[in-house]
């Protein structure tokens, strides 16, 4: 017999929600990416790329490591593989034509020149060249990681498609012919697995917020669960990228002061919640290293059985195929 609370939530539901299940299993995704590496070469009698010249990152390591945190963290849920990874030799097109060349580019990082403006990559550029609408519509990729570095003009995360919402940027404008939606990442190889986190990180945070954006008060399960002493005194949760759940500012990950904190009780116990609360510091949570936070706090996410109020308890199934999303 439903009780009185759920009879009103029931009733305030959105139009279209599919009703509760305790038992709906939760689903994998299994999410085909296309990965395109900007690096071009800085001298053409030695072939050294940008990578090399500057001693950056190597983008097979920071694939394996942020693929293989993603998986652990969402508890086999996302099951991401490279369907094709294409190296470009150049500098990509900005949004008036410009490009880069080694030594303008160079003259940027020792800052003996501003970056050009606008700084922003044309994408449509890119997704002409690389057929990727297409791909999508066909099913050969699920979404495109791209690999630039400083002043590349990437967005962390931007969403295309029919549908497409805002996803820590604006969404791309004339993407309909893919089908369905879908996100291109933009990571840089002089960051390292950390940042490739924070980038996923605020797509997480942008796909929860539309997800639960038609149900409010205590239904709205995404508010609750990124609450931080600071922002709610008394209810800290687990925080949100930026936040951990004692940060009294941005990045704020080192913080050493004890907080009470509910975040067992997501990690253990969600859906059904036991009111459990720990005294909670740093410590759980890396000490301030940002992959040991953002790993800590993704792990938190989530990733059971059952649907709520039209949402599958399990959050995976939203952040790693966006195309689930109601709108």
């Amino acid at each position: 017999m439903p009780s009185f609370l759920e009879t009103i939530l029931r009733f305030f539901r959105p139009a279209g929600y599919p009703g509760d299940s305790a038992t709906e299993p939760a689903q994998i995704t299994r999410s085909k990416v296309l990965v395109i590496v900007y690096d071009p070469v800085m001298d053409k009698t030695t072939g050294v790329k940008l990578s090399q010249y500057l001693k950056w990152h190597n983008t097979s390591d920071l694939l394996a490591g942020f693929m293989s945190d993603i998986l652990e963290v969402s508890k086999g849920m996302v099951r991401y593989e490279i369907a094709e990874r294409i190296e470009v030799d150049e500098f990509p097109a900005k949004m008036d034509g410009f490009r880069y060349t080694p030594q303008t580019y160079l003259d940027v990082w020792n800052r003996t020149s501003a970056p050009h403006t606008p700084q922003e990559v044309d994408y449509t550029r890119i997704l002409q060249q690389f057929n990727i609408l297409q791909r999508v519509s066909r099913g050969e990729i699920d979404e495109v990681w791209i690999f630039g570095f400083p002043y590349a003009g990437f967005y962390e995360s931007t969403m295309a498609g029919p549908g497409a919402f805002w996803c820590n940027s604006p969404a791309l404008q004339n993407t309909s012919a893919s089908n369905r939606r879908f996100l291109i990442m933009g990571f840089s190889y002089e960051r390292y697995i950390g940042e490739m986190h924070e980038s996923y990180g605020h797509r997480a945070e942008s796909i929860m917020e539309k997800t639960f954006s038609k149900l409010s008060g205590d239904a709205n399960l995404w508010k609750r669960f990124i609450r931080y002493e600071k922002s709610a005194p008394g209810k800290a949760a687990c925080g949100n990228v930026h936040y951990a759940p004692n940060s009294q500012s941005d990045y704020d990950w080192g913080n050493k002061t004890p907080v009470r904190s509910e975040c067992y009780d997501w990690l253990l116990n969600f859906p059904d919640f036991k009111g459990e609360i720990r005294t909670v510091d740093n410590t759980e949570w890396g000490g301030g290293e940002i992959r040991a936070h953002h790993k800590w706090w993704f792990n938190h996410f989530p990733a059971v059985a059952g649907r709520k109020n039209g949402i599958h308890n399990n959050w995976w199934q939203y952040i790693a195929a966006p195309q689930n999303v109601r709108v």
